[in-house]
């Protein structure tokens, strides 16, 4: 069969992802953006959001162009240029999805006073324009490199671009985002004892900007890159394994391709009742990608493989083979995913057990919260651990990497109910600040919950694609640097381990100090204007609602810089100091290290929040009460932990495996 060809497809579905992304999204412009006031917040919004992401990007140029000439120096032109051009593609699928989900969230407002399918309609379709854009062009991106370049390793630092827009897009979004909640929250709901989305508070248009830039623009770059790293590390495995050009590689691409037509064809399964629960809308696009991914990928396997092939390494692969490979990490797609929402879902045993602590105060609050969070991390890791070996057994290496692909081919449609999340909770916001009907924020509400609990499981998704990739790119790794078995005997192995696990520790730390000082500013900020603008409590005056803004933005920048530094220095200086071994060592560490983390920051910060919503909602004596005050401040711990430290780890997992690649060949 002639391969040669193959990569076309993949272009070809790539288009096909951003056609239907465009298509989506003109769907959306046609809705009414609401009346004059709904149409001012929104536009503040969006110039909050664009101006966030303009300057971050400003400020990554010149770490870019560093990059970009190293790599020319050292790598050549191609993959100097690979790199560019997954940084760009990044940069772009955040600006498109930024700019489309900013623009729908008064359309749900105004399509929430008509009906609850109808806004479900709106925000789920803004957020497959992002969904779709991230897979279109992490599809396109890898597959025209190959056609132009036609080598794995020259344009692996493609998915090292993509990291590197994504390392700093999680930071900075997460920082921003957290900076403005927790003032808008500690001054606005306990100091100042003023609703949510109160249009009195001068940090509600920040805090709504950063639902978008951290779980739009971050999640999608996060996912982008994981994409990438995992598209092109299959591809690097299977060249290894097939020895040389061929099936082994285009695989991967084909996978990708089934992947978003599936995610295309579930996105047209989202619709729900006026009565019924909008979670299982949402489910059965998320059901409908993985079943009709496992179909596509039955019938391309038994198509493109060989009936039996033996690897130089005596693994036995067959058709049926590889598709258990890939069943494993479709399987894990939805397990991890269920977990997650066990332990963050606000109708669940454990966020209800931190809601009921929150009668006796903070402190069992927040002990209680650890406690769930900490437990949350057994599961997934018995899943991963459970599907690596699963995969292993079936196909080796080369199905880990099966399993890494199928996972991540489904990207679409996770980005996609993610990105739907902070449309809904913006259109809630829009809905208060424009003094609508009640019976309108009831509607947002019920799509509000309903996307803080598929924001948990996306993240969810994205940690547990991050090992799947990490392990992935830890072979690839291995195929590179001609690196056979790490010795932990060996003390610059055990050095690098060390330094592995100790690193999104002193990475975590960066980012929740981070926080803390953007957070200090916006809170000094807050209370200035409740003190010094006349009549603002009262309503009679209106909130400097742009100062806010740009002290997240500052702060954002200013802070994002040492996390992100140490993120991408510290596999460089360990790998060329200490060599192949300890960089070994560092990536096993790192991303074991990291993968715990990463889950116990994220479980546990969301079920701190829906244990809030929960009270909120009249359990436990409901709003205004000292459990409500308790789980207001357990929520405002758990925020950095969800929305900054515990998503940048995927990030900080992922951008060591894809530096690796790189320096792998200087390493032997």
């Amino acid at each position: 069969m002639d391969f040669s060809s193959m990569p076309l497809w993949a272009i070809g579905a790539g288009i096909i992802g951003l056609l239907m992304a465009v298509f989506f999204a003109r769907s959306v412009l046609k809705e009414s953006p609401g009346n004059a006031k709904m149409q001012e917040i929104s536009k503040a919004i969006q110039e909050g959001a664009m101006a966030y992401l303009n300057r971050q990007y400003r400020t990554l140029i010149p770490i870019v162009i560093i990059i970009f000439a190293v790599l020319f120096i050292f790598k050549g032109w191609p993959a100097a240029l690979s790199f560019l051009v997954g940084a760009v593609a990044s940069g772009v699928a955040g600006y498109v999805g930024m700019g489309i989900t900013t623009r729908a969230n008064a359309r749900t407002t105004e399509a929430a006073r008509t009906s609850l399918n109808k806004a479900l309609g709106v925000s789920f379709r803004a957020g497959a324009v992002m969904g779709l854009s991230v897979a279109g062009l992490g599809l396109l991106g890898v597959a025209a490199l190959f056609m132009a370049f036609g080598d794995a390793e020259t344009i692996n630092s493609f998915a090292f671009g993509a990291s590197v827009i994504a390392l700093f897009a999680r930071i900075g979004g997460g920082i921003f985002t957290k900076a403005a909640d927790v003032g808008a929250d500690l001054v606005g709901k306990i100091e100042a004892g003023i609703p949510e989305d109160d249009p009195r508070n001068p940090a509600v248009i920040a805090d709504n900007v950063g639902d978008n830039v951290g779980d739009t623009a971050g999640m999608g770059a996060d996912l982008f890159e994981s994409y990438a790293a995992t598209a092109i590390a299959g591809m690097l495995i299977g060249f290894s394994v097939f020895g040389g050009h061929g099936v082994g590689e285009v695989l991967f691409l084909i996978i990708g391709v089934v992947g978003i037509i599936s995610s295309i064809i579930a996105c047209f399964f989202v619709r729900t009742g006026e009565k019924a629960n909008p979670q299982r809308a949402l489910n059965m696009g998320l059901w409908g990608t993985n079943i009709l991914t496992a179909l596509g990928s039955f019938a391309v396997v038994h198509l493109l493989l060989p009936a039996t092939y033996t690897a130089a390494n005596g693994i036995v692969i067959t058709p049926n083979r590889a598709f258990l490979a890939i069943l494993c990490g479709l399987t894990v797609n939805i397990i991890i995913g269920l977990i997650t929402e066990y332990y963050t879902s606000n109708e669940k045993k454990p966020t209800q057990s931190i809601a009921k602590a929150s009668e006796t105060g903070a402190a069992t609050n927040l002990i209680t919260g650890l406690a769930v969070g900490m437990k949350s991390t057994a599961l997934p890791v018995i899943t991963i651990c459970a599907a690596t070996l699963c995969a292993f057994q079936a196909a080796g290496v080369f199905g880990i990497a099966l399993a890494a692909m199928a996972m991540l081919s489904t990207a679409g449609i996770i980005v996609a109910i993610d990105s739907f999340g902070p449309v809904a909770d913006n259109a809630g916001g829009i809905a208060e600040m424009a003094e609508l009907d009640p019976s309108v924020r009831k509607t947002t509400d019920k799509l509000d919950s309903v996307g803080n609990t598929t924001a948990a499981v996306a993240k969810g998704f994205a940690i547990g694609s991050a090992a799947i990739t990490a392990l992935a790119l830890f072979n690839a790794f291995a195929e590179l640097a001609d690196l056979k078995v790490i010795d932990i005997l060996v003390p610059t192995t055990i050095v690098g381990l060390f330094i592995g696990a100790a690193l999104p520790f002193l990475f975590s730390s960066l980012a929740m100090q981070a926080v803390g000082k953007a957070a200090f500013e916006m809170i000094e900020e807050v209370r200035r204007q409740f003190r010094e603008i006349p009549g603002l409590m009262e309503g009679k005056a209106k909130a400097d609602y742009a100062a806010c803004v740009d002290i997240s933005t500052k702060a954002a920048i200013r802070q994002m810089i040492a996390p992100g530094l140490l993120a991408v220095l510290t596999p460089v200086v360990v790998g060329f100091l200490l060599g192949k071994s300890a960089m070994g060592g560092m990536l096993a560490g790192g991303t074991f290290s990291g993968f715990l983390m990463a889950i116990f920051m994220a479980n546990a910060g969301g079920a701190w929040d829906n244990a809030k919503k929960y009270i909120e909602a009249g359990h436990h004596g409901g709003k205004g009460t000292p459990a409500h005050a308790a789980a207001v401040i357990g929520d405002t711990v758990g925020d950095p932990f969800k929305d900054t430290a515990g998503p940048s780890l995927n990030a900080l997992i992922k951008v060591m495996g894809t530096i690796s690649l790189i320096i792998a060949p200087f390493l032997r």
